[in-house]
């Protein structure tokens, strides 16, 4: 089970290794301009691989449950599914359900680990194999591997070296959890975190924050819901920015640094190296200074 391409390295080695009896994914969804339906990532490849596929709106209906009953499934894994197992699917597998979780559990529990760990500037992360149960990510750990946070990382780097991490480590694990020979060890929640799901909303980011702050947001939010400074009513969005601590000035004031724009934070100057200005293509933070002559001006 599982949706975004995250969950691709894990499908890959599962078919490579196992018989897979099949394959659920979310429901096709409205994308690009023309918002024409688009499969998921994990369905294109289960096309490719010719394994059968089910994309329930919802795994809480019986019919969902029968459907699912139907192929037998001796063992469940999902990787970034998107939605929590019901009661009768985590008991319907005899060997249960794991979950491929991109986190070092029970820090970042929720749907946005990845992101999570970067804004809040933690030195690593890693993934974690669960025994799943009906929790958000609360079930007994089978193994974990840990990596460096490396400054600069973005979601996008760090997701694809933690989805194929996991699908490492699920592999070396399986055979001795099918034999019986690894237990789950339950997770300590007194170090538990939570990475709720993201939205648009959280783009826009708060300039009374530190530098380094937002210089994390920046990096954790690519490519979606990617980090905006709402500036005379527009959104100008943040690709690439570093952080200058020798300025002083007040919260979302605008300065020049090198010929680059930036923005006064609640510690430092946040410059802006790459932006994209709504409607408009990426550019170099001087060509967008060069377009911009009222930049330094006070806004009304």
């Amino acid at each position: 089970m599982g949706s975004p391409d995250f969950a691709l390295p894990t499908l890959e080695e599962l078919h490579r290794h196992y018989q897979v009896v099949g394959v659920v994914t979310q429901p096709d969804r409205p994308a690009g301009r023309g918002r024409k339906e688009q499969p998921s990532d994990v369905k294109k490849l289960a096309l490719e691989l010719g394994l059968p596929i089910f994309q329930p709106k919802s795994l809480r209906k019986l019919s969902a449950v029968a459907q699912l009953a139907e192929w037998k499934p001796d063992l469940i894994v999902v990787a970034a599914y998107g939605q929590i197992l019901p009661q009768a699917v985590l008991e319907m597998p005899s060997k249960g359900c794991l979950n491929v979780h991109a986190s070092l559990l029970p820090a970042w529990r929720g749907a946005s680990p990845i992101q999570a760990a970067i804004a809040n500037g933690d030195e690593k992360s890693g993934v974690t194999i669960m025994l799943m149960n009906e929790g958000l990510d609360t079930g007994g750990i089978l193994a974990q591997r840990s990596v460096p946070i490396r400054p600069g990382t973005t979601a996008t780097e760090l997701s694809d070296q933690l989805a194929h991490l996991g699908a490492r480590t699920l592999i070396e694990i399986l055979p001795s959890y099918l034999r019986g020979a690894l237990g789950a060890i339950p997770q300590d929640d007194s170090h538990k975190s939570y990475a709720p799901k993201l939205t648009k909303q959280d783009s826009l980011l708060d300039f009374s924050l530190p530098a380094q702050a937002l210089l994390n947001k920046v990096h954790a939010y690519q490519p979606w819901p990617g980090a905006v400074y709402e500036w005379r009513g527009k959104h100008l969005k943040i690709i690439e920015a570093h952080v200058h601590m020798t300025f002083e000035g007040k919260p979302r004031e605008r300065f020049v640094v090198n010929g680059l724009p930036a923005v006064c934070t609640g510690e430092g100057l946040l410059v802006l190296d790459t932006v994209q200005p709504e409607g408009k293509k990426p550019m170099p933070g001087k060509a967008f200074l060069n377009g911009q002559p009222d930049w330094l001006e006070e806004e009304k």
